[in-house]
């Protein structure tokens, strides 16, 4: 890290030194309110379509959290989450590693400047033509659970280490969960370690994922013994020692992150205690992009039916709010004008821009009367929006600008 604080670093880091940052103080407001205001600024400065403004200053605050709270793992940040430049080079600036899942994303976060060494290539299943490339740029690390990815990597990539990905234990509650797609079940441990043994490719370590936005945080503890078991079995096949240990993602800022962090810490100290030489690390990505990000959107239409308002913004399903069937994300938004005491509300409906009628952000929703010209803020926009938009009916997600700032 350079500069003598976090944030100093941060506003020198690639990605961010060349762009213009809007400062604001919280003050006595609360968080929200304030990048409120700062948006009422923005939007009053003659914008006329959907912006989001990014707070770094957030992600400064999250990245302490993550040392504090899992002071012995390393954050690796999911790219897929949010490419956000300015975010990748925020978190390689305090001092992450990165998570990539494809060549793109490799390439993004390599043009910060970050080493092939702070990179897992963290897809079980990858093009061919993806894996010769890590292999051309030195991404020497990835993960597999089949037979098949170990013959793949061996033919496109000889020199990589592999990660086997297990399965985590059932019953996380998990908003996402990614155990039907990935992880290697019990009885295939030891046909996969055998498979890389046979092919000569090092296993370096084991990763799982409990599933995005796991509520039940004691699955950590189980998947955490499981991986201790795959450590053994290697060992029982003379196999090197291994030497990482990947929990994975999924985390989410607050009290669910502090509750899932006492789980880890209390299974690696009884699990890996007497394995000091384990790098432990993670794959946070909402945990970092989630709450940083705060989107405002502009009415573009409206419709009066008796005492039911009707609007359309320019953002929708489509577009960065593509997290509501995506994600799970569930829309609160409010007016970005300052509420008045008081006021009337109505039952209101609220469509993005396309044609599309499934194109609808909130029904039943209560707001104050709104015009077109006014905006509608979006709180908590920062994972799985602008990474999964689209360019549907020549409504672009790359036309959405996102604003610099640091609060203070």
């Amino acid at each position: 890290m350079v500069g003598s604080s976090p944030m100093q670093a941060v506003l020198v880091a690639p990605g961010v030194k060349d762009k213009k940052v809007l400062a604001f103080r919280r003050d006595a407001l609360k968080e929200k309110d304030a990048v409120a205001a700062l948006m009422r600024t923005i939007a009053a400065g003659g914008v006329r379509s959907a912006f989001y403004v990014f707070d770094l200053a957030r992600v400064v605050d999250l990245y302490r959290g993550w040392r504090r709270a899992l002071p012995g793992v390393r954050a690796c940040y999911a790219v897929k989450c949010n490419p956000e430049p300015a975010l990748l080079g925020a978190l390689a600036a305090l001092g992450a590693g990165f998570d990539c899942a494809s060549r793109r994303e490799i390439e993004a976060v390599l043009a910060l400047g970050v080493q092939p060494g702070s990179i897992v290539y963290a897809n079980p299943c990858k093009p061919e033509a993806h894996l010769e490339y890590a292999a051309e740029v030195g991404v020497n690390l990835t993960t597999y659970d089949s037979e098949e990815e170990v013959v793949k990597v061996k033919r496109c990539h000889p020199g990589c280490e592999l990660i086997l990905r297990i399965k985590g234990p059932d019953g996380g509650e998990a908003r996402v969960d990614l155990g039907t797609k990935y992880g290697a079940h019990a009885d295939e441990v030891l046909p996969l370690l055998r498979a890389a043994q046979r092919e000569g490719l090092n296993v370096a370590g084991v990763s799982f994922h409990v599933g995005s936005g796991a509520s039940n945080t004691d699955v950590y503890r189980g998947a955490i013994e499981a991986a201790r078991g795959v450590f053994d079995a290697a060992a029982g096949l003379g196999m090197p020692p291994m030497r990482v240990l990947d929990i994975g993602g999924g985390f989410m800022a607050g009290p669910a992150f502090d509750e899932a962090a006492a789980v880890i810490n209390a299974a690696l100290e009884r699990y890996f205690g007497e394995l000091p030489s384990v790098e432990v690390i993670g794959e946070p990505g909402r945990y970092f992009a989630e709450t940083a990000f705060t989107m405002a959107a502009r009415v573009i239409g409206k419709r009066t039916r008796g005492e039911v308002r009707e609007y359309w913004i320019d953002d929708g399903l489509y577009g960065t709010l593509s997290c509501i069937p995506m994600d799970h994300y569930v829309p609160h938004p409010r007016p970005l004008a300052v509420p008045r005491a008081g006021e009337k509300t109505y039952t209101s409906t609220v469509f993005g821009p396309t044609c599309d009628s499934l194109d609808t952000v909130v029904t039943g929703y209560q707001l104050p009367e709104m015009s077109v010209g006014d905006w509608l803020v979006f709180d908590d926009m920062g994972a799985y929006t602008t990474a999964s938009g689209s360019n549907f009916n020549g409504f672009s997600t790359s036309d959405i600008k996102t604003y610099l700032a640091y609060s203070s």
